[in-house]
């Protein structure tokens, strides 16, 4: 890499265990120098950054250049290239695209290089000393868990306990500052099995074996209506057959 090339680049960092975000922006071409030719998911150690850093393992997430253009994993290259992409594709929102169309869009590679001005990183490995701001402190997650069966593992419940019971509800604050609070919402719980769900499910049962039969029944009727006209058809041919004789048989009398 060319140190000549490189200025300021931003670092966002996170830790997934705290919630916290912090953004350093480094113009030191030697702290930088630990990121370059550095692919995405690499880890890389990040005493260079400073002495609180030290003992600190980070790994690249992803990252944009200096255009605003992501960097796609798989994309073995520093420079940007135009990729084919269809809607779900990573880098590629796909708003407003039919199902099985393509466009081309630009992505850059997934080699950090002197284009990069953006990265994403997250703590995988924490030193010996706090990082203000990012280590130190931990914001709880806004909203709790939805789904029935990762509320039952967060709060170790059984099958017989009532699931509703335990969602955790938000508050809202008042309108204006210094306001009391309002209300409290709580999430819909999906997957949450009710006596109205099992009702459901036993009419939608009911209503398949209800058609399996009706299909039995007019398939059983459908083979005796072929048996019948299979039986007709080799009547009419036997007797056509015995036309057939009595004609050949008085042709040959009368010679």
């Amino acid at each position: 890499w060319d140190r000549a090339c490189l200025s300021a680049m931003k670092v966002n960092l996170a830790n997934p265990a705290t919630g916290c975000q912090k953004m350093l922006e480094i113009e030191d071409d030697k702290k930088l120098g630990i990121f370059m030719e550095k692919r995405l998911a690499a880890e890389v150690e990040a005493d260079a950054l400073g002495d609180e850093f030290k003992g600190y393992v980070l790994k690249i997430m992803g990252g944009q250049d200096k255009q605003g253009f992501p960097m796609k994993q798989g994309v073995l290259t520093k420079d940007r290239v135009r990729l084919m992409l269809a809607k779900g594709d990573q880098c590629c929102r796909g708003y407003g695209m039919r199902k099985g169309e393509r466009y081309r869009k630009s992505v850059r590679g997934c080699i950090v290089g002197h284009h990069t001005s953006v990265l994403h990183c997250i703590i995988t490995k924490k030193g010996p000393e706090d990082i203000p701001g990012l280590t130190d402190t931990s914001i709880p997650r806004r909203l709790g868990p939805k789904r029935a069966s990762k509320l039952r593992k967060l709060f170790n419940l059984t099958k017989d306990d009532d699931v509703r019971k335990f969602v955790i509800r938000r508050e809202i604050p008042g309108k204006e500052e210094g306001a009391p609070r309002r209300d409290s919402k709580a999430p819909k719980i999906q997957r949450l099995v009710t006596p109205l769900t099992l009702q459901r499910k036993r009419h939608r049962l009911s209503i398949k074996k209800k058609r399996q039969l009706t299909a039995k029944l007019e398939a059983q009727e459908y083979a005796k209506l072929l048996a019948v006209r299979a039986k007709e058809a080799k009547e009419k041919k036997a007797e056509k057959m015995s036309q057939r004789r009595s004609q050949r048989e008085s042709a040959r009398s009368d010679k």
